[in-house]
C-alpha cells in the first residue's frame, strides 16, 4: 500500500491567505514579518506543484484565479483544522480538558443558557460540550458517580453542596376537552386513578424516584417533554409540564390548568454542582462560572441575596 505524499505545505497555504487578505505581496510580507520575495517564492512553487494558476497579477495587485477561488476556500478549512489540533495539544498539555459534560435536569428552562453557550464557545479553546438531558434519579447518578463534570439539579444527594442557580415551576396540564378539564376545580386526586398519566422516563440505570406520579392506574411513559406535550395536546391523558413548556400552550387554549385539592403547583430551586470537586477541570470551571455569573435572571432577588450572603 502506498502512503500519499503532499506535495504542498500547510506554510504555503497560509501564505496564499494573507496575500488575498491583505491586498497583495507587499501587506503580506509586512504582516508575517517576511520578505516580499519569498512569498513570491512560495505562491509560485505552490502553483508549480499543483500545476495551476491560483493568482494574476494586473498592475501592482494580485487576483484569484477561478481556480484559485475554490482552492483558496478549501485551503482555510486545512489551515482552521490544523490549528485547532495544534491548539487541542497545548490545551492537553496544560490540563485542559477536551471535552465536558453538563447534566441538566429536565425541568430547566434552556432559552437562557443559549447565550451563556455562545459565551463559553468563544472561550472554550476547541473543547467539546456535551449536554445531557436528566430526569429525577438519573440526574443524581451524574453527581453520586461523577460522570459530569457540571450538573444542574433540583435535588442535592446527601453530603452534595449546591448554589442556587434557577427556579422551575410546574403545573397538571391535559386537553380543554379532557373529563377531567370539565370537573370542578380542585379536583381531588381519587379523580384521577382512571384516566392515563404521562410520565417523563427517570434516566437513571436503576431509576428509585417516583415524584410527579399521581398514582393513576393508567401510565404511559416518554423519554421527553416534548413529547408528553404532543400527547396531551392531542387529548391524551394529564401531566406535569414545567411552566416554560405549557404556559405558551395554556394561553392559546390548547391545554388547561388541572388543580387539585391541596396542590396547585409543584416548585422548587435548581442548583449547579460541581460533582468531581477540587478535581474539576479548568475548562468545567469556566462554564460554570459562566452559568453563575448569569444566575441573576434566573432567581427571584431574595433568593439570590440569600444564594451571594
Amino acid at each position: 500500500m502506498s502512503i500519499y505524499r503532499p506535495k504542498t505545505t500547510v506554510e504555503q497555504w497560509r501564505i496564499l491567505q494573507a496575500v488575498v487578505d491583505f491586498g497583495g505581496y507587499a501587506h503580506a510580507a509586512e504582516q508575517l514579518n517576511k520578505s516580499q520575495s519569498s512569498l513570491n517564492h512560495a505562491v509560485a512553487k505552490l502553483q508549480q506543484v499543483l500545476g495551476v494558476q491560483l493568482l494574476e497579477v494586473r498592475g501592482r495587485k494580485a487576483y484569484l484565479t477561478e481556480i484559485g477561488e475554490v482552492m483558496l476556500r478549501r485551503s482555510r478549512q486545512l489551515t482552521q483544522t490544523v490549528t485547532e489540533l495544534e491548539q487541542l495539544a497545548d490545551n492537553l498539555h496544560f490540563g485542559w480538558e477536551p471535552e465536558v459534560r453538563l447534566a441538566v435536569e429536565m425541568v430547566c428552562n434552556r432559552s437562557p443558557l443559549l447565550p451563556i453557550f455562545a459565551d463559553f464557545n468563544r472561550e472554550s479553546r476547541g473543547s467539546r460540550l456535551i449536554i445531557d438531558d436528566t430526569v429525577l434519579t438519573g440526574t443524581l447518578e451524574q453527581i453520586v458517580e461523577q460522570s459530569a463534570d457540571v450538573v444542574i439539579t433540583h435535588h442535592l444527594p446527601k453530603g452534595v453542596l449546591g448554589e442556587p442557580f434557577a427556579e422551575f415551576r410546574m403545573e397538571l396540564v391535559c386537553h380543554p376537552q379532557h373529563e377531567l378539564a370539565k370537573l370542578p376545580q380542585p379536583i381531588k386526586q381519587s379523580d384521577l386513578l382512571n384516566h392515563l398519566q404521562v410520565v417523563i422516563r427517570d434516566t437513571a440505570s436503576k431509576p428509585s424516584e417516583t415524584s410527579g406520579w399521581l398514582k393513576a392506574e393508567q401510565r404511559w411513559t416518554v423519554s421527553h417533554f416534548d413529547e408528553a406535550l404532543r400527547l396531551i395536546k392531542s387529548g391524551l391523558g394529564f401531566c406535569w409540564l414545567p411552566t416554560y413548556m405549557s404556559e405558551e400552550s395554556v394561553s392559546r387554549g390548547e391545554l388547561t390548568r388541572l388543580t387539585i385539592d391541596g396542590s396547585s403547583h409543584r416548585s422548587g430551586l435548581l442548583y449547579l454542582v460541581l460533582p468531581k470537586g477540587e478535581k474539576t477541570g479548568p475548562c468545567a470551571k469556566l462554564l460554570a462560572d459562566k452559568l453563575l455569573e448569569s444566575r441573576s435572571s434566573n432567581l427571584s432577588p431574595e433568593v439570590l441575596a440569600g444564594s451571594l450572603s
